[in-house]
């Protein structure tokens, strides 16, 4: 670990004072950056992927409040612990789409430790990216994307570029986006919102900004409107490789608001695990409107949301690995094609499968209702 400047902020003018300075100091990936819970950022710092110059400890700003606003909206906290945010009887109540992606995520270890703020700067779990001894244009531009070409199995098939197909590794961040949550930040220049949709970046040919946070702003709060026409019939499904501590092949958060003859009112539709950043697409909600809650419509919103969906990774996988594939490593058989075009039929299917159950009001496949999702096939 390189050395590096620590300083603990006691007030939010001191936190931003502090930011600000460290950040007109920065250069390159000698940043600042500010401590939350560390669950991400003191990994990265151990294997050399991350190098602050300056670390700003915001563990005793008073950015913890999970509440009610006068206009039915919910205040939710930069530095709330993300286990606290699914307890909370208000995310319960009218939020259990925000609930079931965050228990669906990490372990509870880390959830007791990560926090909202922190949840939403987290960086790509590409294992390129993960290896300063390789190429990587999201660590160090310009140097390439050996996952374009090699082992995708994990990565993009939405929303990418040649220069980055890494995927945003967040559960909670797709359920906020259907959300439509809002991002507050502040700076010593003042206040700002960002739409949640705006908040993330595909990668494009900068693919080492993840977000549109300037580098001496602060995340205080999180804030989602009134949801609770979407409470009855949401629903958070994660493909993943294991039952649990895993993230995420594909993952749909889904709501639908119904009206009284099983007719959609209105629609939320976000997907994880197949972008740079959650991918929301307002259009396939927009098709879901008017319509019954059944299979066709779902699957003509599905194949409109992978309508541009592309499969990348290398083409030729070593011939032994089709039988008896290393650990870790993809079965997909010898000269199979792009080594993560199966994810566009599984996503596909995920959405179709994450509407019926929505529908159906049954919330989660991750095991946290006495509902077990069976494979999907």
């Amino acid at each position: 670990m390189n050395p590096f400047r620590y300083e603990r902020a006691d007030t939010m003018p001191v936190a931003l004072a502090l930011i600000h300075e460290a950040a007109e100091r920065a250069s390159g990936n000698a940043s600042a950056r500010c401590l939350a819970g560390g669950t991400n950022l003191v990994d990265l710092m151990k294997v050399d992927v991350m190098r602050p110059a300056t670390l700003v400890d915001l563990g005793l700003l008073p950015l913890a409040e999970i509440e009610a606003q006068p206009d039915g909206s919910l205040h939710l906290g930069a530095m709330a612990r993300n286990a606290d945010t699914a307890e909370h009887p208000l995310v319960r109540e009218r939020y259990p789409l925000l609930r079931a992606a965050i228990l669906a995520g990490a372990s509870p270890q880390i959830r007791n430790m990560a926090t909202n703020g922190g949840n939403l700067l987290q960086r790509t779990r590409c294992y390129y990216f993960y290896d300063a001894g390789v190429p990587c244009n999201k660590r160090a531009p310009g140097t390439g994307c050996p996952a374009a070409s090699g082992l995708a199995r994990q990565h993009a098939i939405l929303g990418a570029s040649e220069h980055c197909i890494a995927t945003h590794p967040s559960d909670m961040c797709v359920a906020l986006a259907a959300l439509d949550a809002t991002v507050h930040v502040e700076s010593v220049s003042g206040t700002r919102e960002i739409p949640f949709s705006e908040f993330h970046r595909l990668p494009g040919d900068r693919p080492d900004i993840d977000t549109t946070l300037a580098p001496d702003e602060i995340i205080t709060h999180l804030s989602l409107p009134p949801a609770e026409a979407f409470s009855a019939h949401s629903c958070y499904l994660k493909v993943r490789e294991r039952a649990s501590y895993a993230f995420a092949l594909v993952s749909v958060a889904a709501a639908l608001d119904l009206e009284a003859d099983g007719r959609i009112r209105a629609a939320r539709l976000a997907l994880g695990g197949v972008a740079h950043k959650p991918w929301r697409d307002t259009e396939a909600e927009g098709l879901l409107v008017g319509r019954p809650a059944d299979a066709e419509a779902f699957a003509e919103a599905a194949r409109f949301v992978l309508r541009d969906a592309r499969a990348w990774g290398g083409p030729a996988l070593p011939e032994s690995w089709a039988a008896s594939p290393p650990d870790g490593g993809p079965n997909n058989g010898p000269n199979s094609g792009p080594n993560n075009g199966f994810k566009i039929p599984l996503a596909e299917r995920a959405i179709v499968r994450a509407l019926e159950m929505a529908a159906a009001g049954i919330l989660t496949n991750t095991g946290q209702d006495a509902y077990r999702e069976e494979a999907l096939a």
